[in-house]
């Protein structure tokens, strides 16, 4: 199984990316055959800083689970009105 292939299953979930030029946390917006989008989250304010479109090959590690992962989804969570939709 491809990486891209386990990425789909993922997809609008918050995970930790490493590339070869960087490593963010943020949410996985889609994933392609050939690149991922990804919304990179400033972890101090808890907004979305960028969009960043990665070329698949060059993606070297990514975290799904973890203390950090939760701690963000946590953050995101809480910052939410009732009525939210997004």
């Amino acid at each position: 199984m491809k990486l891209v292939e386990k990425l789909k299953e993922y997809e609008n979930q918050y995970v930790f990316i490493r590339w070869v030029t960087g490593g963010e946390y943020g949410k996985l917006i889609y994933a392609g055959d050939d690149f991922i989008e990804f919304n990179i989250i400033d972890v101090d304010t808890m907004t979305y800083r960028e969009t960043v479109l990665i070329y698949a090959p060059l993606i070297l590690e990514v975290t799904i689970g973890g203390v950090d992962i939760a701690r963000i989804v946590a953050e995101v969570s809480s910052q939410m009105s009732v009525g939210d939709n997004s």
